[in-house]
């Protein structure tokens, strides 16, 4: 996390003359008061709130900042310090005085492919340090493409401008729609993950420029732009390209590739031919067209015409709102996605249920007339018994009645039996009555004993007879009862 000093710069330095804006920063020219140093402040308005479209977010302040601590190149501008106060941040940077690249070569008379190769060559060292970095600048222009100082032969070139800037992280997926529409790459047009390689693509563009004066996909409007650019269409027109070398216009189509996977990378470009082509070879080559100069007349039309129409820094332009308009279609889309994947497999669900549901009506309907036929059965099984337990019923009444006229023969019965007992009683006691007056005579007749065995012979007779009398009249009383119960 970088550490920004919540000091006035204005205590520290001596803020000068403006160098540039753009919709949210002001680049000024300044003096560090203790050691007379000229350095560039670069002011960049905070936003105050999430909610504002206003200024910068801190994330993306912080990003560019830390980015700037990481790097240290001689083609890379380098950051000296941070400041903060309630409204802006400022970056303390260094100062590139000699302006555009674009600006110094289109005051030149002429152009030739191996001048036009050593600012090539120092762009692609800058941008080769980034992305050994995993890097990716994606704002690279003409107008980020500064000079240290244009009053020296071969002036040094600084990338500048690292508001878009964005570590390349592996394993993680970067979107966003940012950067120049004339520069951008097909994948931040069409809102694909974004790599290095897209810094490749505008290497291309700014070569093509560099070498002819003309922008490959510029259209009438923005939307024509960007076609061209997701179209791939550009050419190599004879008018602007005449003079140009076989190898220039290689190294331009090997950038201008719409694959990322096929397009060169850092390490291949700086590898090609037409940059690490002798300079024997580099002048000859044009001399068999006849010249080895490139008209730049071309060249500084299109900056007259870009300063006059293209806002002076537009790093900061608010591509913000549209790329988030970009990412609410997208997850519009992927949610449309998975409705129609969760309808599909909702559908399958419904016919899946659908087929049970007939295949349980099916059953059900065979098990209605199954269970209807059961029933049928057994209520006419229920009739059935039902008429036997009528039939039983009254078989039952039948057996009731009977009991109930064995049951008063019974009684009848019972009261001959007493009667006949109590007869019985009274012709024992009579008899003992009898046996007793012969007990008394045998008692006078001592001497005679054949009068006891008379006696028990006589009393055993008697006995027999009555048994005999009695049981015989019981029995035939009681047969008649059981007969007539019976009929």
């Amino acid at each position: 996390m970088a550490f920004f000093k919540q000091q006035k710069v204005e205590d520290v330095y001596d803020i000068g003359e403006e160098l540039g804006s753009g919709q949210f920063a002001i680049v000024k020219k300044c003096q560090e008061r203790s050691t007379g140093v000229e350095y560039a402040a670069k002011f960049i308005k905070k936003r105050q709130s999430r909610a504002s479209r206003r200024g910068v977010s801190r994330e993306e302040i912080q990003r560019e900042v830390t980015i700037l601590q990481q790097v240290l190149h001689p083609n890379i501008v380098k950051l000296h310090d941070i400041y903060e106060n309630k409204t802006d941040v400022v970056l303390i940077l260094e100062l590139v005085s000699g302006g555009e690249l674009f600006d110094f070569l289109a005051q030149k008379e002429s152009l030739s492919e191996e001048e036009a190769t050593r600012f090539i060559k120092q762009i692609l060292d800058g941008v080769n340090y980034l992305h050994s970095k995993k890097i990716a600048h994606f704002d690279l222009k003409p107008e980020n493409i500064m000079l240290l100082d244009k009053n020296i032969p071969i002036p040094h070139i600084k990338l500048i401008d690292f508001g878009l800037a964005h570590k390349i992280e592996d394993g993680v997926e970067f979107k966003n729609i940012f950067g120049t529409p004339e520069f951008v790459a097909p994948e931040i047009v069409n809102y694909e993950p974004l790599g290095l390689a897209a810094d490749m693509w505008s290497i291309g563009v700014i070569t093509y420029i560099l070498l002819s004066g003309a922008s490959p996909f510029l259209g009438e409007t923005k939307q024509e732009t960007l076609a061209n650019i997701t179209a791939v269409n550009y050419d190599f027109d004879e008018e602007f390209f005449s003079n140009t070398s076989d190898l220039a216009k290689d190294f331009i189509q090997k950038l201008l590739v719409k694959d990322t996977r096929k397009r060169l990378t850092i390490q291949e470009a700086l590898s090609h031919p037409w940059i690490t082509l002798k300079e024997e070879t580099k002048v000859q080559e044009p001399k068999k067209v006849g010249s080895t100069q490139l008209k730049t007349k071309r060249l500084r039309e299109y900056t007259i015409k870009c300063h006059s129409s293209m806002p002076p820094n537009n790093t900061y332009i608010n591509f913000e709102r549209f790329a988030r308009v970009v990412e609410d279609i997208s997850r519009t889309e992927r949610g449309c996605g998975t409705l129609a994947a969760s309808r599909d497999s909702l559908q399958e669900d419904v016919d899946a249920l659908l087929s049970i549901y007939n295949e349980k009506e099916a059953w059900y309907k065979e098990e209605n007339e199954s269970v209807r036929h059961k029933l049928s059965q057994l209520k006419y099984e229920c009739r059935k018994i039902e008429s036997l337990r009528r039939h039983l019923q009254e078989d039952i009444k039948a057996v009731d009645t009977s009991l109930a006229g064995v049951a008063g023969k019974y009684t009848g019965l019972q009261g001959q039996y007493e009667s006949l007992r109590q007869e019985l009683s009274e012709e024992l006691k009579w008899i003992q009555d009898l046996m007793s007056s012969f007990q008394l005579e045998n008692e006078v007749c001592a001497n005679r004993n054949f009068d006891s065995v008379f006696s028990k012979d006589v009393n055993e007779s008697l006995m027999e007879l009555l048994n005999r009398s009695r049981c015989e009249e019981f029995l035939a009383g009681l047969n008649l009862g059981v007969a007539e119960s019976h009929q």
